[in-house]
């Protein structure tokens, strides 16, 4: 599951094989969060962090929704 997120944000984002992605999944505990989230940080090399946080469980996660959150951040 989670492999299949990092290869999925490598691709939308267009990160090289020297970019590190991270893929976590945490409990908001903000009563307007929906509960886990997952967040996905992009490290390309000599850039900034950039994290995208997704409204969902890693779990339920799709290659669509890894895409939106990218361009809508």
């Amino acid at each position: 599951m989670r492999e299949r997120l990092l290869a999925w944000t490598q691709a939308a984002a267009g990160l090289g094989a020297d970019a590190v992605v991270k893929v976590n999944e945490i409990v908001c505990a903000d009563p307007a969060c929906p509960g886990l989230e997952t967040i996905l940080l992009l490290m390309p090399p000599g850039a900034a962090t950039r994290a995208v946080k997704i409204g969902k469980p890693m779990a339920e996660v799709t290659e669509d929704d890894v895409r939106q959150a990218l361009t809508s951040d």
